[in-house]
C-alpha cells in the first residue's frame, strides 16, 4: 500500500492578519497617549529644576552684590545690571541665538560667574532652532525674568505703558529687601518661542479685568501649561486657562504681542503675582 505524505505550512489568513494588526492599533492607542504624558511629566521636572537654579542665583547674586538685584536687560545694549545678554530671533545669522557666551561671559552677563551651565536656560519642551550653514543649531534660551526686577517696568502701569519710562505707580525691585510677599513674586517664567526676544518679560499690571492685555505671551509647552518661579525660590507648572493665552507656536516670530485679553484669567493671576502698588 503506497502512503503518500503531504507537507502543509500553516500560515495566517487575511481575517487572522487584520486581526493581530487591530488589536496592535488598539494597544498603540492605549500606549501612546501614556507615553505622551510620561514626556510631559518629565520635561516638566526638568523645567522646574532649570527654574529652581535660575532662581538660587537670583537670590546669591544681592548677597554678594551690596543687595542689588539683577535687571532683566531689557534694553540694548545690555544694561550693567542684566542677568543675560542678547536679543533673539530666528535669524541664523545672529549670534545671540546660538552664542553661549551670551549667557556664560561674565562681561555680559551677570550671572555668568554662578552659573556656566547653559541648558538650564531653555525649557526641555522648546523645540526651538535657528538654520545655520543649512542644518538646524537650538536657540540657547527660552526663560526670561519679569521687568520689575530692577526697572525698567515701563510696562506695568496701564495708563502709561507704552510711555517707555520706569512705572511710579508700581514696584520695581532695585535691591532684595524690597521684596514684598516673596511667594507672591514671579521671576522666571517660560516665553512663548515666537516672542522671546530679549532678557526680559513684559507684563502689564490688570487694573480691571475688562482691561487685561497680554504684552508678552507666557509659553504653554506642558501639556497648555508653562514653568514659573518665585522669589521665595520656588516653582511650579502653571496650567494657563484660557485659551487666549495658549497661542499656537509656529517657530517663525510671527506672534502678535500687546494684544487686549479682557478678563483673561491668567493675566490677572499673573498681574497679582507681579508687582505692587507703590506706598
Amino acid at each position: 500500500m503506497d502512503i503518500k505524505l503531504t507537507n502543509k505550512r500553516a500560515a495566517f489568513t487575511l481575517i487572522e492578519l487584520l486581526v493581530v494588526i487591530a488589536i496592535i492599533a488598539i494597544l498603540a492607542g492605549m500606549l501612546l497617549p501614556a507615553l505622551a504624558r510620561a514626556k510631559i511629566r518629565a520635561q516638566s521636572i526638568q523645567c522646574m529644576n532649570n527654574l529652581r537654579q535660575l532662581q538660587m542665583v537670583f537670590l546669591i547674586y544681592p548677597d554678594d552684590n551690596q543687595d542689588r538685584l539683577t535687571s532683566s536687560g531689557y534694553t540694548s545694549p545690555v544694561e550693567d545690571t542684566a542677568w543675560v545678554n542678547g536679543w533673539e530671533d530666528f535669524n541664523g545669522g545672529n549670534l545671540d541665538n546660538t552664542d553661549p557666551g551670551t549667557l556664560t561671559d561674565p562681561k555680559r552677563a551677570k550671572f555668568a560667574p554662578y552659573l556656566q551651565g547653559i541648558g538650564v536656560y531653555k525649557c526641555p519642551a522648546d523645540r526651538s532652532s535657528v538654520m545655520v550653514g543649512g542644518k538646524p543649531v537650538e536657540r540657547i534660551r527660552s526663560l526670561s525674568m519679569g521687568q520689575q526686577w530692577a526697572g525698567p517696568g515701563d510696562w506695568l502701569d496701564p495708563a502709561g505703558f507704552q510711555a517707555n519710562t520706569t512705572s511710579k505707580k508700581y514696584r520695581c525691585y532695585f535691591k532684595k529687601a524690597q521684596i514684598d510677599s516673596p511667594a507672591m513674586r514671579f521671576v522666571f517664567l517660560d516665553e512663548h518661542p515666537d516672542g522671546l526676544n530679549a532678557g526680559g518679560f513684559a507684563n502689564m499690571m490688570v487694573e480691571s479685568a475688562a482691561a487685561a492685555r497680554i504684552i508678552d505671551f507666557p509659553a504653554s509647552s506642558h501639556g497648555g501649561a508653562g514653568g514659573i518661579s518665585f522669589s521665595d525660590g520656588h516653582s511650579e507648572i502653571r496650567k494657563w486657562e484660557d485659551a487666549r493665552t495658549r497661542a499656537p507656536v509656529h517657530y517663525n516670530n510671527n506672534l502678535a504681542l500687546n494684544v487686549g485679553s479682557a478678563n483673561n484669567p491668567d493675566m490677572i493671576w499673573l498681574s497679582a503675582r507681579t508687582s505692587a502698588l507703590n506706598k
